[in-house]
């Protein structure tokens, strides 16, 4: 199981990453942009990815990672089980967001 010391590890790994505090969340941000939040009540995650890879890891195991429901989720936020996905599959869609990022603000 994948628990916030993993999350953590795994998205302050990528290059001038930084934890804020979101609300009630917790958020890891690149250039002031959140590219994923933590919910410590629900234990999962959510991730800034386009609609086009939102729909790639959806399609992999919709209960593991699934569209945020509603509008929220048409901008490609996007759920991830901590209790379900494996570690490999959580760093793919944190790097891909991350990137998604940083090609959004150059």
């Amino acid at each position: 199981m994948i628990n916030i010391d993993v999350l953590r590890q795994l998205a302050m790994s990528f290059p001038d990453t930084t934890e804020e505090p979101h609300f009630d969340k917790i958020s890891f941000r690149v250039k002031k942009k959140i590219f994923a939040t933590f919910d410590e009540h629900t234990n999962r995650a959510v991730v800034k990815l386009s609609l086009k890879d939102q729909s790639v890891f959806c399609t992999f195991d919709k209960t593991v990672m699934y569209p945020v429901s509603g509008t929220w989720g048409g901008q490609g936020w996007t759920v991830i089980e901590l209790e379900k996905v494996k570690r490999a599959m959580l760093m793919d869609a944190l790097k891909t967001a991350y990137k998604n990022i940083l090609v959004k603000k150059k």
